[in-house]
């Protein structure tokens, strides 16, 4: 039974890392794809200069939520740390004696507190404060126009690294 939990867990987990990636990976060619517009291209040769420079969008996001997920076991294993980090802070305060002591365990309260806020800003997704006409898209994907690229380029750079350096 907690075998079948813990994949129906993993399954959605899985889901929501997707649904986050294609948002992101969404957001870029939408920007890119106005930024052409802007630069006086028809709508159908910007979306076609869209997908060329991005490169194989189904790979790509395959990548990203393969690296993810397997950061996710990394993430809940310091979030632990964090938790021992701040009850063991806890503890030394109240039956610590010393003042010394007690100025351990306030700092070990204060980074706890800190990173687990960091931790937690840093997973905040910008779509989640969108409505969710603003979310979609208008992108429609012509496989035929789609050329494959490598993920990386020679210098090594993801296809958003290379959108934002203007490469």
């Amino acid at each position: 039974m907690e075998a079948l939990i813990a994949s129906l867990r993993r399954r959605f987990a899985r889901k929501k890392i997707e649904m986050e990636v294609e948002a992101e990976l969404r957001f870029h060619l939408e920007s890119l794809r106005q930024e052409y517009l802007q630069q006086g291209m028809s709508p159908a040769v910007a979306m076609a200069a869209t997908l060329k420079r991005f490169g194989d969008f189904e790979r790509i996001k395959s990548l990203c939520v393969e690296i993810s997920s397997r950061s996710q076991p990394l993430m809940r294993a310091l979030k632990s740390f964090l938790i021992l980090m701040f009850l063991a802070g806890v503890l030394m305060r109240v039956f610590g004696s010393a003042p010394q002591f007690r100025q351990v365990a306030d700092m070990l309260l204060a980074v706890a507190a800190l990173s687990r806020l960091l931790l937690y800003a840093r997973g905040l997704s910008p779509t989640s404060f969108l409505s969710k006409n603003e979310t979609s898209a208008p992108l429609l994907f012509n496989a035929g126009a789609q050329t494959p690229v490598a993920p990386y380029n020679d210098n090594k750079r993801t296809p958003v690294e290379r959108v934002i350096s203007d490469e």
